[in-house]
């Protein structure tokens, strides 16, 4: 059987808002090489079946994983193992996102020295929309499980 979780307690939460301009899509875009027009032609996006501009997949999925190490670095480690991402709706330049994660199980993995955290997620636009959905398994330790000074 599995030791309870020593960090992290079922059921915790955390959530941000992110907004995405057009210029903040056409930048990480760039960025990560998505040259998809839909990310950069706002005459082609207009003609698009999204009638303009929509972010690339990877920028949502980008700060939805982000916010998960943000969050349990204010009070430990954390070392992220399995990402499962469902793109269900496209966000449009101007979308506010509501970025929610909550664990569903923990439980103490000595051989880690830490808790194996399952979590489950979403990004809601401002329409009640869902933008995505996420599951995660990820190692949170604690402080103390810093390496000691060589």
């Amino acid at each position: 059987m599995n030791e309870p979780s020593r960090v992290v307690q079922i059921g915790e939460t955390c959530s941000s808002t992110l907004t995405l301009p057009l210029e903040s899509i056409k930048s990480f875009a760039t960025l990560v090489n998505d040259l998809n027009p839909l990310h950069h032609d706002e005459a082609y996006a207009a003609q698009s079946r999204f009638g303009g501009i929509i972010a690339s997949g990877t920028q949502p999925v980008a700060h939805f994983m982000a916010l998960l190490a943000t969050h349990f670095t204010k009070y430990a480690q954390s070392l992220g193992l399995e990402f499962d991402f469902k793109l269900k709706k496209a966000v449009h330049a101007g979308d506010t996102l509501t970025l929610s994660w909550r664990v569903v199980d923990a439980y103490w993995k000595e051989s880690l020295n830490g808790d194996l955290v399952t979590l489950e997620g979403s990004a809601v636009n401002q329409r009640g929309e869902t933008a995505l959905l996420g599951a995660a398994t990820i190692l949170v330790m604690p402080e103390e499980a810093k390496r000691p000074e060589d």
